[in-house]
């Protein structure tokens, strides 16, 4: 079973950085997707970037030019650098992550955490 934990939450104040991490555990065979999703109170959960098989990027419009999601597979890590933080940025961020596990598909959550932006 793949499981995914979420670090790197906390409070910032607005223009401040802050750098979540996303560790999986579990065997994966191969990666199609992964991605960081946010939820704010009373909002429905929303893409904030995604990498697809071929390392494709694609970020929500409200986050390009300042969010940066990577992944260090040595270390089955993924990233989302976010710089110029907003206090529309305040959130639970969770981390998805699609693939192939022992012969089959999986899609993952990790349990979130979160992000408040606030002087």
């Amino acid at each position: 079973q793949v499981q995914l934990v979420e670090s790197g939450g906390g409070l910032v104040q607005p223009g401040g950085s802050l750098r979540l991490s996303c560790v999986g555990s579990g065997s994966i065979s191969s990666i199609n997707r992964m991605g960081w999703y946010r939820q704010a109170p009373g909002k429905q959960r929303e893409l904030v970037a995604v990498i697809t098989r071929g390392d494709s990027t694609n970020y929500a419009d409200s986050v390009k030019g300042r969010f940066t999601i990577s992944g260090d597979s040595a270390k089955n890590t993924m990233y989302l650098q976010m710089n110029g933080l907003k206090p529309e940025d305040a959130a639970v961020y969770y981390c998805n992550v699609a693939g192939i596990s022992r012969g089959r598909n999986f899609d993952a959550w990790g349990q979130g955490t979160q992000v408040t932006v606030s002087s």
